[in-house]
């Protein structure tokens, strides 16, 4: 039996599918953006990067929450 993956990462194949960039593609624009806020940060992926609301969030979500990671 397989264990299904939940949390922010159970949105990373449809990100991948949807926007043609893998996940360390959009972790590395986030690493990029020291300083700023989850929301602020789900704002820039929105607007810049044209991605919807919840794939923002799951990505912010995740990267906020590595080690390391300021936001």
């Amino acid at each position: 039996m397989t264990e299904q993956t939940k949390g922010p990462a159970s949105y990373f194949p449809s990100i991948e599918k949807k926007y043609g960039q893998p996940v360390a593609h959009w972790l590395g624009l986030l690493a990029a953006r020291k300083g700023m806020k989850h929301m602020e940060m789900v704002n820039w992926l929105k607007t810049e990067h044209g991605l919807g609301h919840g794939h923002a969030n799951a990505l912010v979500a995740w990267h906020l929450a590595q080690p390391g990671a300021a936001g």
